[in-house]
């Protein structure tokens, strides 16, 4: 079933599935992308700057994955000074998906070190090998697996991904989850700092993929991951005492503007 979602004005499919905050979502040389979210495969696409997508899933799943209920353009409005403000208008279109948690953190605990071609390289072959076979038209897609699929496996199971090191962190995070040692759900609603503490506490888990998990998979949008990028456009344009937490309750959006614009110019 084929369903308008929203302007393009809105939603940007391009700058939201390019700005690195998801790795299942390719794109055609017609400028569809597909991808699975959850158990539903689907197709998103520009039709005459309306966003179309075509799924199984009913509408609501769509208007809560793309943040819909949300007016980024009030919420951005907010975010002054002549760097944040150009940022801000050169991704105005970005929206912060709401993943699945578990989905965001064995992504990003793949996302270390890495660059996003071969991180969804790797997201695809655990995929293919440990998640559910799902149809849609005459294409086959797979599932993101379970944590208690993957609690199940060892490190050496997992070789065929060519994760390098970090299938023994992808482990130990799968069976923290399953066993309920690590609460994703319940992280969602306490302290984005708390969140971020919990996470520290699984092997593998660094600042910056906490905040990514914290962000992309928990929906704390305050929230500001710091990557090299991160790094280099805030040393080179914002004061020294600069506090993200002065961004307010949607820092994390801010962040993703700051990052988007510093990596597509490459300063």
């Amino acid at each position: 079933m084929k369903i308008k979602l929203c302007g393009a004005d809105i939603l940007d499919i391009e700058k939201t599935f390019e700005c690195g905050q998801c790795f299942r979502w390719n794109c055609d040389e017609n400028g569809v992308y597909t991808g699975v979210v959850g158990e539903y495969p689907a197709r998103v696409e520009v039709i005459d700057g309306e966003i179309y997508i075509t799924s199984d899933a009913p509408s609501t799943l769509w208007s809560e994955y793309f943040d819909l209920e949300t007016d980024y353009a009030a919420v951005s409005a907010e975010f002054t000074g002549d760097y944040l403000e150009t940022c801000t208008q050169y991704g105005m279109g970005i929206r912060i998906l709401k993943q699945d948690s578990w989905e965001a953190l064995c992504s990003f605990i793949i996302s270390q070190c890495n660059n996003i071609s071969r991180i969804k390289g790797i997201v695809e072959r655990l995929c293919e090998l440990f998640g559910e076979k799902l149809s849609f038209g005459e294409t086959e897609y797979y599932t993101f697996p379970t944590a208690e699929r993957l609690s199940k496996l060892s490190a050496e199971d997992l070789a065929p991904i060519r994760s390098g090191y970090r299938a023994e962190y992808i482990i130990c995070a799968a069976r923290a989850v399953a066993s309920g040692e690590l609460d994703l759900e319940g992280l969602k609603s306490c302290d984005y700092r708390e969140a971020i503490k919990a996470l520290r506490t699984v092997r593998g888990i660094g600042e910056k993929v906490a905040n990514c998990v914290v962000l992309f998979g928990l929906n704390h949008m305050e929230a500001f991951p710091i990557d090299v990028w991160m790094k280099r456009a805030l040393k080179e344009n914002f004061p020294p005492e600069f506090n993200p937490e002065s961004l307010g309750s949607y820092a994390g959006l801010a962040q993703q503007y700051i990052f988007y614009y510093a990596r597509s110019m490459g300063k």
